[in-house]
């Protein structure tokens, strides 16, 4: 099957040039005015021509049957990596395919399309988003395109609506323009009409022919809006960030909430785990020892340096500096958490989970 490819470059950079795809566009009938129409809507970018054919793949791992991972490099987003940074992936039913979470940018969202259409002709039917931050959400539009519809926990769509400015100036800077350039933050996609939206304690089941797929909206853990996926096929439960191996441990959300949602999982059973960041599958529930040892002890660190008086600026210095052990990007990282850990237990009155 061909695709719909253009050559765009940038209206202010004309030098800065990349090529993409167009996946619900027909090839080669009536290209012209799907090339037209797309463009118009991107007024940054300027059309130098199309083609038929296919891009790249993702490189992707079958973990457990039918379910594919691709395993995003330990690294900060960057020119070289072009967003590439988390583990997304995809699951085949007998009737249609999800995608778990869109990568860091279109050319991410392209390079997964690609990859599941080398394996499957069947329609890309959902997008499942796990929760907000970019390098899991910025290839989103790809799949809307290609005619998946959206489900996110009902928090995602005004998490992304309040950071979409922020996303887009700073994943910019940090990816640059050649894989910014046709790159959308999807919070008008999050809350598109068609999209389905998952809240706390009310689960949904996607049937994606003889295989059913079990969403559940987390309370404040890793992020306000983190959607868990549990395979009930093969028992693979596709925790994205709320696990973490190899990659420090990011927290933007509640570091008692994250623990107590480690807790309640790691008593269900299943046969193996997908994290957000790190090796493209760990044994079940092992796999959640890392991310659950380092936050109790960042929680016990607080509670010392807060009994002990110290201010946030004292206590930041410290936190955590002795949990590096096998994490990467440890210093990136372990300070913002420490910072958020002292945050989240003193209200500036009154210490709170002491």
């Amino acid at each position: 099957m061909l695709d719909l490819l253009l050559a765009l470059c940038l209206a202010a950079r004309p030098d800065i040039c990349t090529e993409h795809m167009l996946p619900a566009a027909p090839c080669p009938a009536g290209a012209e005015a799907a090339v037209r129409a797309w463009v118009a809507d991107r007024p940054a970018l300027r059309a130098q021509g199309w083609r038929c054919g296919t891009l790249p793949a993702l490189e992707v791992t079958e973990v457990a049957p039918g379910l594919f991972v691709h395993p995003g490099p330990v690294e900060e987003p960057s020119p070289a990596n072009g967003g590439d940074q988390a583990n997304v992936g995809f699951v085949i039913g007998a009737g249609a395919v999800a995608v778990i979470d869109a990568g860091g940018s279109r050319n991410m969202g392209e390079a997964l399309l690609t990859a599941i259409r080398a394996r499957t002709d069947l329609p890309v039917r959902w997008l499942i988003l796990t929760h907000m931050h970019p390098d899991h959400v910025l290839g989103a539009e790809v799949f809307a395109e290609a005619g998946a519809r959206l489900v996110t926990h009902a928090r995602l769509p005004d998490a992304l609506r309040n950071r979409a400015e922020s996303y887009a100036h700073g994943w910019e800077a940090q990816v640059g323009p050649r894989a910014w350039g046709a790159t959308r933050v999807p919070a008008a996609l999050a809350s598109a009409p068609g999209a389905l939206h998952v809240s706390p304690g009310a689960p949904l089941a996607l049937d994606l022919g003889g295989r059913v797929l079990r969403l559940e909206a987390m309370p404040t853990a890793h992020t306000d809006n983190d959607l868990i996926v549990t395979d009930e096929a093969t028992g693979t439960l596709w925790l994205s960030d709320l696990a973490f191996a190899r990659h420090t441990p990011v927290l933007d959300g509640s570091v008692l909430g994250w623990l107590s949602v480690l807790e309640d999982l790691g008593s269900r059973p299943g046969a193996r785990m997908v994290p957000g960041h790190g090796p493209v599958s760990l044994p079940w529930p092992e796999g959640l020892a890392p991310t659950r040892d380092y936050l109790s002890a960042l929680v016990a660190e607080t509670r010392a340096a807060l009994a002990a008086g110290e201010s946030m600026t004292e206590a930041t210095r410290h936190l955590g500096a002795g949990l590096s052990g096998a994490w990467e990007l440890f210093p990136l990282y372990n300070p913002r958490n420490a910072t958020a850990a002292y945050k989240e237990s003193w209200n500036g009155s009154e210490i709170l989970f002491l």
